[in-house]
C-alpha cells in the first residue's frame, strides 16, 4: 500500500474511517430487511434506502416504482427503483454511476447464523445479501458521501442507482433506468468484490424447447407418438454438442468456454398413457466471442434435425432469457488505470483484471455503451464469500477499503485539476 500525500485523498480517508461504524451499521440495516427474489416484493428495502439517503443528506433522491404489469411480466410482485443523484461544481463533468442490487436469492438451509441478522464474527459480517450485493450498497452510498470533504474539487455527478431485480435479469433495473434517462452514465461502477478488477462476463440463454406427440392407451403405443423418446433423442444430441464447447476457448482471462446445462425437464400423463408432450429448459453460457442469436439459431436448428427422425413429432421453441455477454472494457482506459492506482494505494501488489462466467446488470450499461467495470465489496470469489450458499458474509476490512477505493477513484475522475 503506498502512501498517500495528497491531502484532499487523506480527508476523504479520514472520514470514511470516522464513519466506519455508521457504514456497517447501514449494512446491517439492509441485512435485515427480507428481500428474497423470486418471490420479487422488494419494496420495502427500496423504501428503506431511499428514506437513509435522505438521512445521509443527499438533495436529489428518487424512488421509481416499476409499472405494475411490467413487475409481473417479470415474475415479480412489487419493485421500485432508488436514484440519489449528487452534483459537484457545474456539474459539467462526467456522470458516474454506481449501480448495486438489494434483491437476494432465499436464504435456504444450513445457515450458522441467522440469515437477517447482519452478526458479526471474526470480523466477518454474515447474512443474505452480505457479499451480493447489499454491501456494495452501503460502500457506494458512503463512497459518495465522502466527496463532500472535497466538492470544491469537483465537476460532474455521482449517482447512485440501486435497483432489486437483478436476481430475474435487470431489465426492469438498469436497463429501465437507462432508457427512460433516469441516469445517463459516462462510466459505471457495478457490484464486485475488492481483490480484482472484473471488465468483462459471459452472457447466458435460456430456452425451453418442447417436443410434442401424440397420446396413446399404454396397452396401444403404436397408435400414439411418444414425446419423451423423441426428446431422449433430442437430449443425446444436446449432450454431443456439449462436448464440442470446449473447443472453443475465450481469448479473455478468467473467462474459458461456454457450457450447456439441461436444467429442468418434465412430460408425460399419467404410467399406462403414451406421453404426448415433454418440455426442457436448458442454460447455455456464451463468450463474449459468440453471438447470442446465432446460438440459439445453431440449438433450433440441431433440435429440428432430431426431431425429423421421429414420426408425428414436432418442436416448439420459447426463448426465456437472453442476456448479451458483457465484452472487455479496454485495460488502458483512462477509467481502469484511475481504478487501478487507487486500488495499489490502499491494497497490496497489483489487481488481477479479468472476465468472470457469470452475468451481471453490468451488461446494460455495457449495451448501452458505458465504459463499466465490476468492484465492491468482498473477497476473491464468490465461493469464498458464500454467495447463493448458506453463511454468506462479507469481511468489515474488505467492506472498508473497497469504500475508501471507489471514493478516492471517483475524487480521480471528478476532479477539475486534472
Amino acid at each position: 500500500m503506498a502512501t498517500i500525500k495528497c491531502q484532499a485523498k487523506q480527508e476523504i480517508l479520514q472520514w470514511i474511517e470516522s464513519e466506519r461504524h455508521n457504514l456497517i451499521k447501514f449494512l446491517r440495516e439492509l441485512v435485515a430487511i427480507p428481500s428474497d427474489n423470486p418471490p420479487g416484493d422488494c419494496y420495502a428495502i427500496a423504501e428503506h434506502i431511499c428514506k437513509r439517503l435522505h438521512d445521509f443528506q443527499f438533495e436529489d433522491v428518487a424512488l421509481l416504482e416499476v409499472d405494475p404489469e411490467e413487475v409481473r411480466e417479470k415474475g415479480m410482485v412489487r419493485v421500485a427503483n432508488v436514484v440519489a443523484k449528487t452534483i459537484f461544481g457545474d456539474g459539467q463533468g462526467p456522470e458516474i454511476v454506481l449501480n448495486a442490487h438489494g434483491d437476494v436469492v432465499a436464504p435456504g438451509l444450513g445457515w450458522t447464523y441467522d440469515p437477517y441478522s447482519g452478526q458479526i464474527v471474526d470480523g466477518k459480517l454474515y447474512g443474505r445479501g452480505a457479499a451480493v450485493s447489499k454491501s456494495d450498497i452501503a460502500s457506494y452510498t458512503f463512497a459518495v458521501m465522502a466527496l463532500r470533504q472535497v466538492t470544491e474539487k469537483l465537476s460532474g455527478k455521482a449517482s447512485l442507482a440501486f435497483n432489486f431485480d437483478e436476481e430475474t435479469g435487470g431489465e426492469i433495473g438498469p436497463k429501465w433506468m437507462i432508457e427512460k434517462g433516469y441516469i445517463q452514465p459516462d462510466m459505471a461502477f457495478s457490484a464486485g468484490f475488492t481483490y480484482s478488477i472484473v471488465n468483462s462476463h459471459n452472457g447466458c440463454l435460456h430456452l425451453e424447447i418442447r417436443i410434442k406427440g401424440k397420446s396413446a392407451h399404454a396397452a396401444a403405443p403404436y397408435t400414439g407418438h411418444d414425446a419423451i423418446e423423441a426428446m431422449t433423442g433430442v437430449l443425446q444430441a444436446l449432450y454431443d454438442y456439449r462436448r464440442t464447447l470446449d473447443q472453443k476457448r475465450s481469448s479473455v482471462p478468467g473467462i474459458e468456454s461456454p457450457t450447456l446445462v439441461v436444467g429442468l425437464i418434465s412430460g408425460g400423463i399419467n404410467t399406462n398413457v403414451v406421453p404426448d408432450q415433454c418440455t426442457i429448459r436448458i442454460d447455455r453460457r456464451l463468450i463474449p466471442e459468440e453471438d447470442g442469436e446465432q446460438v440459439e439459431m445453431e440449438i433450433r436448428e440441431l433440435v429440428e434435425q432430431v426431431v425429423k427422425r421421429y414420426e408425428g413429432i414436432r418442436a416448439e421453441f420459447e426463448r426465456i432469457l437472453l442476456a448479451k455477454s458483457f465484452k472487455p472494457t479496454p485495460i488502458e482506459s483512462p477509467f481502469i488505470q484511475t481504478l487501478m492506482a487507487n486500488w495499489k494505494e490502499i491494497m497490496d501488489g497489483e489487481p488481477e483484471i479479468h472476465g468472470i462466467p457469470l452475468y451481471t446488470d453490468a451488461r446494460h450499461f455495457a449495451e448501452a455503451g458505458v465504459p463499466v467495470v465490476l468492484f465492491g465489496a468482498g473477497p476473491r470469489t464468490l465461493l469464498e464469500a458464500n454467495g447463493h450458499r448458506a453463511d454468506e458474509h462479507v469481511r468489515i476490512e474488505d467492506l472498508v477499503k473497497a469504500t475508501k477505493i471507489v471514493a478516492l477513484t471517483l475524487y480521480d475522475l471528478l476532479r477539475t485539476d486534472k
